[in-house]
C-alpha cells in the first residue's frame, strides 16, 4: 500500500429501519454528531461518478477485484461552496481517499468537456485526472444522491454513517439541479450502514452496533445506481 496515504478499515451493512432505530438510539448516547450535520443530525450528499471508456470501475467492482479506484465529484446540501473531486482507493479491506477542491467555474468547465482546468502540474491528483480524461476518456456516468446521518468518535477515529433514501439521477450530470429527476435506487426500507475506523473500534461501540448480528455487504452505491441508466442493459455488465 502507498505509505503516503491514510488507509482505514471500512465495513458496510444493509439494514432495515427497525435495525436503524435500535442502533442509532444506542449510538446517540455514545458518540458525537458530525459537526457538519444540520439540526436534524443529517446532511445531503450528491456525487457525480466518473468511469472510463471501458467502464473499468464498474466491471472491477462487479468482478470482485479487491484493488480498485473510483472517481467522483461530491457536493453537500446541493450547494457549491464545497466541491471536491475525489478518488476513492480500495485495497483489500482498507480504503483511502485523495481529493482536491474545485470552484463552480472549474466544475462547469469539466462538465462542458474543457479539461484544461485540471492541468495543474503542481497538483499530482489534478494531473492524474487530466490524463484520465484525455487518455482513458474518463467521463461522468451517474449521479448518486442520499441523506447521511453521521456519528464520530475520537477513540479509534471511528465514523459511523447511516445512508438513507438512496436515489439516482436519471440520465443527468447536473448535480446542482435542485429539481433533479431521480428514482429510488434501493428498497424504501433499506439503509446502508458504514463503519470506518483506523486501528480499532472501542468495545462499547462494538456492543452498541452488535455487528455479529448483521450480514456484511459489498454495497457500492455507484454500481447500485448505474443499473438505472437508460443507456445500460444488463448485457453491459
Amino acid at each position: 500500500m502507498n505509505n503516503n496515504l491514510k488507509y482505514r478499515h471500512e465495513l458496510k451493512f444493509m439494514i432495515n429501519y427497525h435495525q436503524f432505530y435500535l442502533i442509532s438510539s444506542r449510538l446517540r448516547n455514545l458518540m458525537s454528531r458530525d459537526k457538519h450535520a444540520g439540526p436534524t443530525g443529517e446532511y445531503h450528499i450528491r456525487s457525480l461518478y466518473f468511469d472510463d471508456m471501458n467502464n473499468k470501475a464498474l466491471h472491477e467492482k462487479l468482478g470482485g477485484i479487491r484493488d480498485r479506484v473510483k472517481y467522483r465529484i461530491r457536493i453537500y446540501n446541493v450547494q457549491d461552496h464545497i466541491i471536491h473531486f475525489e478518488k476513492k482507493i480500495k485495497r483489500d479491506d482498507y480504503i483511502a481517499k485523495v481529493k482536491e477542491s474545485l470552484t463552480r467555474d472549474m466544475y462547469e468547465a469539466i462538465i462542458a468537456g474543457d479539461y484544461e482546468v485540471l492541468h495543474q502540474p503542481d497538483k499530482p491528483f489534478m494531473m492524474e485526472l487530466y490524463n484520465e480524461m484525455n487518455h482513458n476518456l474518463l467521463r461522468p456516468k451517474v449521479i448518486v444522491d442520499y441523506v447521511r446521518e453521521p456519528y464520530v468518535c475520537h477513540n479509534g477515529n471511528v465514523r459511523i454513517t447511516f445512508d438513507k433514501e438512496l436515489r439516482t439521477g436519471l440520465n443527468s450530470t447536473d448535480i446542482f439541479n435542485k429539481d433533479l429527476s431521480s428514482v429510488r435506487a434501493l428498497d424504501d426500507n433499506l439503509i446502508i450502514l458504514e463503519v470506518k475506523y483506523d486501528e480499532y473500534i472501542p468495545g462499547y461501540i462494538q456492543t452498541a452496533l452488535q455487528l455479529q448480528g448483521l450480514t456484511r455487504q459489498s454495497a457500492s452505491k455507484y454500481v447500485i445506481c448505474r443499473k438505472f441508466l437508460k443507456t445500460n442493459t444488463w448485457e453491459d455488465y
